[in-house]
């Protein structure tokens, strides 16, 4: 009787796949709006800004191209997005990046109002002054130039101290962890690393108003993508106290790979997620925002 249930166990947890110590909590879906534009430029986005009011965003796209737009909103449902302008995203020579230079897949707002972009085509993080600036170059270490071409830095996320953090979309440790790079306005450095688990790779990551690092995560499969939204407390560069908020079924949403985590006129937590659509007819621009637990 106790080998026959024994076996049972072991059969239930080989189906259900590993067990991890993650907290789970719920995010709760607010809405789906499709972003529509006849613009050919307008597509293909990758990361995003939302203001705290989350009435206005930033975003970039991987074809080098700068937005910002109105949201209106109706409740907690968006009813339109209303371009305000756009530019395209130049090199430090003032010249508008192409091909795989231009592969823009991450941003992070500064302070002062100047933002930061990461690339992976060419791996590197750049500073603008603004949005029509030339670009300030990062210093790129030797472990940069050996990241993988098409998974490198598509998540680029600044703390309430103005360090910056980029994570690799496919490049691992020697442990299988996914390498945290921290920029601190001189050097770069590898703080910590995050748990990879499953088929998820990330794609955006954000620090929210509540101090948490947020990581949004994606798997592909040939019939649709999959999305995932863990966050995490770094105290004294560490990272802890892991929760898993969401995680959808395939086809639930479309390729979201940008994220902003920011507070309500309410006072409550929302994620505000895009999706690039790849320029593809069968794909979609989505604005999806979920409402996250404290």
């Amino acid at each position: 009787m106790h080998r026959r249930f024994a076996i049972q166990l072991i059969t239930a947890l080989l189906l259900i796949g590993p067990v991890w110590a993650v907290e789970l909590k719920q995010a709760l879906l607010l809405d789906n709006y499709v972003w529509r534009n006849n613009a050919d430029w307008f597509g293909g986005l990758s990361a995003i800004h939302i203001s705290e009011n989350g009435r206005h965003l930033i975003a970039v796209s991987d074809r080098s191209k700068l937005i910002t737009a109105q949201i209106e909103r109706d409740g907690d449902r968006i009813s339109d997005m209303r371009i305000l302008g756009h530019w395209p995203i130049l090199s430090s020579k003032g010249r508008i990046l192409k091909g795989r230079a231009g592969d823009a897949e991450g941003i992070a707002l500064a302070p002062d109002g100047s933002y930061y972009v990461s690339f992976e085509g060419v791996h590197r993080v750049v500073h603008y002054a603004a949005p029509d600036s030339n670009a300030r170059v990062l210093p790129r270490p030797r472990e940069f130039l050996d990241l993988n071409r098409n998974g490198s830095f598509e998540a680029l996320a600044i703390d309430d101290r103005g360090r910056l953090y980029t994570l690799t979309e496919k490049n691992r440790t020697a442990q299988g962890d996914i390498p945290v790079y921290c920029w601190d306005g001189s050097r770069w450095s590898t703080p910590f690393v995050l748990p990879a688990r499953g088929k998820f790779l990330p794609v955006a990551a954000d620090f929210g108003p509540d101090g948490r690092l947020y990581v949004l995560e994606r798997a592909v499969s040939f019939i649709g993508f999959r999305t995932r939204l863990r966050r995490w407390e770094i105290v004294d560069d560490i990272a802890r106290s892991e929760e898993a908020l969401l995680e959808t079924g395939t086809g639930t949403h479309d390729n979201l790979e940008g994220l902003s985590v920011w507070r309500d006129g309410q006072g409550r937590l929302r994620a505000t997620m895009v999706s690039d659509d790849n320029f593809l007819a069968l794909q979609r621009t989505e604005v999806v925002e979920y409402l996250l637990p404290d």
